[in-house]
């Protein structure tokens, strides 16, 4: 049980890391007076950490789950949100919301390793 413990927080912080990264990359990359690029990297990296945070908390499938989808949307929203033509902010959503995929997908195959139905 410790093992598996282990292996849901790295996935967890992975996911709290991100999402800090993100929602603090308007300041650190200087678009935070670009919207809706900033707003949308503001609530989506919140919104990852917070979902982060709650599967630290409490482990339940729906967290993974949805980080996944926040994930896949912060990676299509450049152009969803029409500013793809930026050559800072695109490639930051895209990889942060593949980590985000990726270890949600990972954790979400752990989860399902683990505990067969």
């Amino acid at each position: 049980m410790i093992t598996v413990w282990k292996k849901d927080m790295i996935a967890d912080v992975a996911n709290l890391v991100i999402g800090l990264g993100l929602f603090i990359s308007p300041w650190t990359f200087g678009f935070a007076a670009e919207s809706p690029t900033n707003w949308n990297a503001w609530l989506s990296g919140i919104l990852i950490a917070t979902i982060a945070v709650a599967a630290l908390a409490i482990i339940a499938e729906w967290q993974m789950w949805a980080a996944l989808a926040r994930g896949v949307w912060v990676a299509v929203s450049p152009w969803v949100l029409y500013f793809s033509a930026k050559a800072m902010v695109t490639p930051l959503h895209v990889i942060a919301g593949i980590l985000v995929v990726a270890v949600a997908a990972l954790r979400l195959w752990q989860l399902h390793q683990s505990h067969p139905p």
